[in-house]
């Protein structure tokens, strides 16, 4: 295995890739010479959902790494994810084209402090979302995510207390439907949160029939406006398998790209945030569309993740991710709840 001379303690700068490669079709052929499988997030672009061996959500992600027979996994999505892979699957070597890919609901929880957190309510059984990092797994009862969150905390008696982190959002909609009163960490994700209320009513006036999908990181009043509220992976099962015709898209806008794939016929329109300028180029279809005039609401750390970085990752098989044994033995257990409980309620 080569290194690169331009790797740099906290990532890397991409090798110069070849004139006239064809980076789509050596990817694979790297792939399949070292046996990698290839997992990337709804919320990457549009070209490493293509190539990738498998697309999904973080549920989806972790089911699927627990299970692979692949030497190598190559995880297109933000550095948690990583570390999930890497807490499953020890003896594979895990890899993120960028070591800098990190995830703001991670951050907002570090470890010492959800510690401290969870040490000043005893008796507590503490539920963490799998946007947090391996250290704070460690910490945690059982993991959940966005798609199996109700159903976890459900499976609690109804009198054991519980604390959930980090996001607040998605812990007090999940108070909200559940009648749980859980302590929540002050967490939250950078691209939920900046979701624009007055855009999203202007929206509702011109598409009148549409239907508003709203993922449950969102803020309250955002969440007040839903037709539906759901995972990544389930705002995408509704839209395809609805009647509707147009959807108003409040999460991450990488999700477009799959929901018009597989429902090339309707209209998806991703909602601003609230700092954007006022377009909607990206809403149809093939529109084009520059940085300045997009209205899309995106993951700054998903799209460190590119094409050009990927081919590099598997041609230099770098760089790694690596979770320290005493963590891991710790942090698999609350994971492992959650997928043996995903898995007996059909998830």
């Amino acid at each position: 295995m080569q290194t690169p001379t331009s790797w740099t303690e906290k990532g890397y700068v991409c090798e110069p890739i070849p004139d006239g490669i064809d980076l789509k079709s050596e990817i694979r052929r790297l792939a399949k010479e070292k046996n990698a499988v290839i997992l990337a997030h709804y919320y990457t672009e549009g070209a490493l959902q293509d190539i990738a061996d498998f697309v999904g959500d973080s549920l989806a992600l972790a089911q699927q790494a627990a299970r692979t027979q692949a030497d190598i996994i190559i995880m297109c999505g933000v550095h948690f994810m990583g570390e999930t892979c890497k807490i499953l699957c020890p003896a594979k070597r895990v890899i993120c084209p960028d070591i800098n890919a990190t995830c703001s609901l991670a951050e907002s929880c570090p470890a010492d402090r959800f510690a401290a957190f969870v040490k000043a309510y005893p008796g507590h059984k503490v539920i963490s979302y799998v946007n947090t990092t391996a250290a704070t797994k460690a910490w945690t009862d059982v993991v959940v995510t966005s798609s199996n969150a109700r159903q976890i905390v459900e499976s609690f008696p109804d009198h054991q207390p519980l604390i959930f982190g980090p996001d607040r959002n998605l812990g007090a909609y999940i108070n909200s439907i559940t009648g749980r009163n859980m302590l929540l960490w002050d967490g939250a994700c950078h691209v939920h949160e900046r979701f624009s209320v007055e855009k999203l009513l202007a929206l509702k006036q011109q598409y009148p029939d549409a239907e508003v999908l709203v993922h449950p990181e969102c803020k309250k009043g955002i969440a007040a406006l839903a037709d539906v509220i759901g995972s990544t992976a389930a705002l995408l099962k509704h839209a395809v398998g609805s009647d509707v015709q147009t959807f108003l898209v409040v999460t991450e806008s990488g999700i477009l790209h799959k929901m018009r794939q597989m429902a090339p016929q309707k209209t998806f329109i991703p909602v601003p945030p609230e700092d954007s300028l006022e377009s909607e180029a990206c809403a149809i279809p093939g529109t084009e569309s520059t940085p300045k005039c997009c209205a899309c609401n995106e993951c700054n750390y998903m799209r460190l993740i590119t094409l050009e970085k990927l081919y590099n990752s598997l041609r230099y098989e770098w760089p790694v991710i690596e979770v320290p044994e005493e963590v891991r033995e710790k942090a698999i257990i609350p994971i492992q709840r959650m997928l043996e409980i995903s898995e007996r309620l059909g998830l």
